[in-house]
């Protein structure tokens, strides 16, 4: 396969120019166009490596579309899977929550049944995206460890992150803002309220801290990649550090960003967070941790269509240094490479032919082609 006429956003430049394919991996690229017939006409367009998103609970809402509705899991597979291919993403590391805030809540009593989803539709080859496993571990539950030691095996398991969702500290600094988060998110009245906040910071002081030990003690041992959450101060990213993170999810004030970056773990940020210009918790914006240089990793978190945007939006964006193949990078070659995956998130020899032709048209990017492996995935 050659695909021609298109402007390849390589590791360091821009440049135009054509690109051949052989056997799902990228044999060269040329800044000559091809004089082949069959050469695939990109019209000028911009070829990127194919993203890789790292942290995404979009199949959530597959599995239950609405409250108390739950929807039959090969269908729920196949549509998220539709979805983030439609939107550049050719490896995708499905976000799973274990030991949910509420017991019973739709993450846990879909746990088992996502994960079987993943595997099987990755097993039979039914997937257009590569799709992998990453367990976000909330720390304060009963649940978390026992869970977590019946999943850690799994081959597809490539990240895990360590979350501490309770009231007064990380994303949760303000009350008022945890009150109206979950009194929204669980249909609670004051009273009800009020005794979920209690409890849920009884479980945090009997469950937060031997978790956090007994988890990241077996992410050493099978190296498994580690992530941290929600860290805010330069004593939270120190304990994160000493238990093996390599990489510091949604850093929620600059202090936390700069004490990680100091300490090596790549910063990750959400997307939807430079879409919408800011947190919606109110914490520190994306778009100021890249004007200071302090951000590494783009993640589509809850909003797919985020990602491509937001690395466009940052390349344009006069307030930071950032070209255009630095910001391609964030959602390509630094996520990729954070946990080992070597193969792809470039256009470069040897590289997996994960490639996506991106469409510009008054400031907003479409996605038009996709290839997985050299083959046509959208």
């Amino acid at each position: 396969m050659i695909i021609n006429n298109v402007k390849l956003i390589l590791e360091n430049e821009v440049v135009s120019g054509s690109l051949a394919v052989e056997n799902g991996v990228i044999q060269a690229f040329s800044q000559t166009p091809s004089q082949l017939p069959e050469a695939i006409d990109g019209e000028g367009d911009w070829l990127m490596p194919g993203m890789v998103e790292l942290h995404t609970d979009n199949l959530d809402k597959f599995f239950t579309p609405r409250p108390k509705v739950d929807w039959p899991a090969h269908s729920a597979m196949s549509s998220h899977d539709a979805l983030v291919v439609a939107n550049g993403i050719t490896t995708v590391l499905d976000a799973i929550g274990v030991g949910d805030v509420r017991d019973g809540g739709h993450r846990l009593e879909n746990l088992q049944k996502m994960i079987n989803a993943i595997r099987h539709s990755e097993k039979h080859g039914l997937n257009r995206a590569e799709h992998r496993l990453h367990l976000r571990c909330e720390l304060p539950h009963e649940s978390t460890l026992p869970l977590f030691e019946q999943l850690m095996c799994i081959p597809e398991l490539s990240l895990v992150s360590l979350m501490d969702h309770s009231p007064g500290q990380r994303q949760y600094t303000s009350l008022e803002k945890y009150r109206v988060y979950f009194q929204g998110k669980y249909n609670l009245n004051d009273a009800e309220m009020d005794e979920f906040e209690s409890q849920q910071l009884r479980f945090a002081e009997r469950w937060s801290l031997p978790n956090r030990q007994a988890i990241s003690a077996w992410c050493r041992q099978y190296n498994i990649p580690l992530a941290s959450h929600d860290d805010a101060t330069q004593a939270h990213v120190l304990e994160s550090k000493e238990i093996g993170s390599v990489i510091a999810e949604f850093p929620t004030t600059e202090e936390a960003a700069r004490a990680s970056r100091a300490a090596g773990l790549r910063v990750l940020m959400g997307a939807p967070n430079i879409v919408r210009g800011g947190s919606h918790s109110g914490n520190v914006a994306a778009h100021d941790l890249a004007a200071l240089g302090m951000l590494d990793i783009l993640s589509s978190d809850y909003y797919p269509a985020s990602l491509l945007d937001a690395a466009f939006r940052l390349a344009r964006d006069e307030r930071n240094d950032f070209q255009l193949p630095a910001t391609i990078a964030m959602v390509t070659r630094n996520p990729a490479q954070s946990i080992g995956l070597n193969d792809r998130g470039m256009i470069a020899e040897g590289k997996r032919a994960d490639l996506v032709l991106v469409k510009a048209h008054q400031d907003q990017v479409y996605v038009r082609s996709v290839w997985v492996k050299g083959r046509a995935a959208y």
